[in-house]
């Protein structure tokens, strides 16, 4: 019963009408109050010009307070700007009343107003306590009776600094949060030990397991704005061990309009411990190049193409061509753009294979740029497959790029990967001819090639971040490939960042290459996938080595052997100078590969390939045979 009165009273606020009033009714008060102060708490002053002057100072302080709009805030949210707009509201009070009493006294009126200019200063002091001290009492109130009759659950905040007060203010102004904080942690000596808005800061090393019980605390918030990633895993790694759930508050560029709620603050994601900075692309040139564009994006149901596809979405295009194979993940993102208003787009379903197919989609739409990020990727299966990967990755590549240069494409912006660099497996091996394919064309018409490699892309479809997910659901364990396997990561959002941006500063035949950080070990990132998911390694969760899939290689990389890279106006963005291509012969033996038929043998098929790029060394694989004969 209780507590459905207070859920009732939670949801009405009270007439801004009903605050000024009382806001009035506080000055009257104060005004009386300040002729007592002044006069030693002795009734030693006219009564009946008090009463005479009261009429006035409401008129006043109705004007005053109407000009602030201090009466439209609500009270049980009270923050720092509505004290700011009660202490403006008196201060204009005080400034009427000191100039109405000059004007009388200049113009021979002092029986009508003449305030004392003590009165005048008291009475402002009063109004500024009682104003603020009415409305914070309120709000006090208003929590107490809330929190009294729910169950709430004890946090601390990771971080005494500015961003520690937002989060400790968001919190308390929020009547949802059935949180209370108990106190701060902070890195800081200084701030150890002393208190904060009556909390005391502590050191990390005192948060241990008996501290936790005595405090009865269930969760920490981090809320520091520049931590290392390292860090990050070191502080995580400790709490999740004591039982205690974490939280992260977002950077301030997220917060919604400078101002941070309760809801923005999120469980501490993968992404968040990357071992690097995110990335984040502004190119104002990018608006140019885009606009009144029409657009193709092959692969566009995928993880890459469809976040492709959602960042053009927000620039002036003319035409969005969506072209996938695949029916129902290319009618989600259809559905997708149709609720969020698109309306310039058209859902394609075509297999880039077809060169009639595609043939005819250049003749309708007449495409002026190509996002080409349809391929197969997964390393095994192509492994087992070469005939498809060299169907999809090399020939769809070939007929894109061929219709491009036919139809006057001004930009066609490969997409490929760090497993083209010194491949050790059929799928590497087929985008990096993909790669010479479309450098070799750059001396053809008047369409610019442009090449991005990425290293694997956190969330994407098949990668090992949802793949350790659903071995976790199940109770694992974790399945690593080696100990030592290291990868370079990126989130979806980045790597088209990258795309899009490429598209932009490219001039044709080069290769972008993404300043990625520092590699990262598999083996950690599931031990710390396991953390973030609140279980412990390996007493709930062990992680198991299966051994080197089939074309798989321990170590990524960014750049061939014989590149350099050269700087961008991005730092973050690099441009690989790559050897000189003999165009013709790359030509011919991509022609001839291009002829292969399924009656060819697997070996048969590799070994064109390897013809082609001769850094190819296979890697755990039957293929190994064809570089002893080499």
């Amino acid at each position: 019963m209780i507590n459905q009165l207070l859920n009732n009273i939670s949801h009405k606020y009270a007439s801004k009408w009903l605050v000024l009033f009382l806001d009035l009714v506080i000055v009257i008060f104060t005004y009386v109050i300040a002729y007592i102060i002044r006069y030693n708490f002795q009734i030693e002053f006219d009564v009946a010009l008090v009463i005479n002057e009261i009429p006035f100072v409401f008129i006043c302080a109705l004007i005053s307070f109407l000009l602030v709009g201090s009466h439209k805030g609500v009270v049980r949210f009270t923050g720092f700007k509505d004290v700011v707009n009660i202490i403006i509201g008196a201060n204009i009070l005080a400034t009427i009343l000191i100039v109405a009493t000059f004007l009388s006294r200049h113009f021979n009126l002092e029986a009508l107003y003449d305030i004392p200019g003590s009165i005048i200063y008291i009475h402002l002091l009063l109004n500024i306590l009682f104003l603020i001290g009415f409305k914070l009492f309120v709000k006090s109130l208003y929590n107490n009776l809330t929190q009294d009759f729910n169950s709430l659950k004890n946090i601390m905040i990771y971080g005494a600094g500015s961003s520690g007060m937002i989060t400790y203010d968001a919190i308390n102004n929020d009547p949802a949060s059935k949180s209370e904080v108990v106190g701060f942690i902070d890195d800081n000596e200084q701030k150890i030990g002393k208190k904060i808005n009556l909390l005391k800061v502590y050191g990390f090393d005192k948060i241990t397991q008996s501290f936790i019980e005595k405090h009865q605390i269930t969760e920490v918030i981090i809320s520091i704005q520049t931590i290392e990633s390292s860090r990050l895993l070191e502080i995580t790694r400790k709490l999740f061990g004591l039982g205690l759930k974490v939280k992260i508050v977002p950077p301030v560029k997220q917060w919604i309009d400078g101002d941070l709620s309760v809801v923005q603050i999120k469980d501490v994601k993968i992404e968040d411990l990357l071992g690097r900075a995110p990335i984040s692309i502004v190119n104002a040139e990018m608006i140019n190049e885009y606009d009144n564009q029409i657009i193709f994006i092959t692969g566009a149901a995928g993880s890459i193409g469809s976040e492709i596809a959602r960042k053009i979405s927000q620039y002036n295009y003319k035409k969005l061509i969506l072209i996938d194979s695949a029916e129902s993940p290319l009618y989600n993102i259809e559905q997708e753009f149709h609720q969020n208003g698109l309306k310039r787009f058209t859902a394609i379903v075509a297999d880039i294979r077809d060169y009639n197919r595609l043939e005819q989609l250049f003749n309708q739409y007449k495409p002026k740029i190509v996002f080409h990020a349809a391929a197969y990727k997964h390393v095994p299966l192509m492994e087992s497959n070469p005939y498809e990967a060299v169907s999809v990755n090399i020939i769809g590549t070939k007929n894109l790029t061929d219709l491009s240069v036919k139809h006057s494409v001004h930009k066609f912006v490969l997409i490929s990967t760090d497993k083209a660099v010194n491949p050790t497996n059929v799928m590497g091996a087929t985008k990096r001819i993909a790669e010479l394919y479309a450098n070799c064309l750059q001396v053809k018409g008047n369409t610019k090639f442009i090449t991005t490699r990425f290293g694997n892309v956190l969330g994407s479809n098949g990668s090992v971040i949802p793949l350790f997910k659903k071995q976790i659901e199940s109770g694992g364990p974790l399945t690593v490939t080696h100990e030592d396997i290291t990868r370079y990561f990126m989130t979806i959002s980045e790597a088209c960042q990258l795309v899009l941006e490429a598209a932009t500063m490219g001039n044709g035949g080069e290769i972008f290459v993404f300043d990625m950080g520092k590699s990262i070990k598999i083996y950690d990132l599931a031990v710390n996938m396991i953390i973030l998911s609140g279980l412990r390694f390996p007493e709930d969760i062990d992680i198991k080595i299966t051994g080197l899939r089939p074309g798989e290689k321990i170590y990524e990389e960014l750049l061939a052997d014989g590149e350099n890279t050269r700087p961008t106006y991005n730092e973050k963005i690099m441009i690989a100078k790559t050897k000189k291509l003999d165009v013709i012969d790359i030509e011919n033996k991509i022609e001839n590969l291009c002829s292969i038929n399924t009656k060819m043998q697997n070996l048969e098929i590799v070994s064109m390939i390897k013809e082609i790029i001769p850094e190819y060394l296979s890697n755990n694989s039957t293929y190994e045979v064809l570089d002893i004969k080499k």
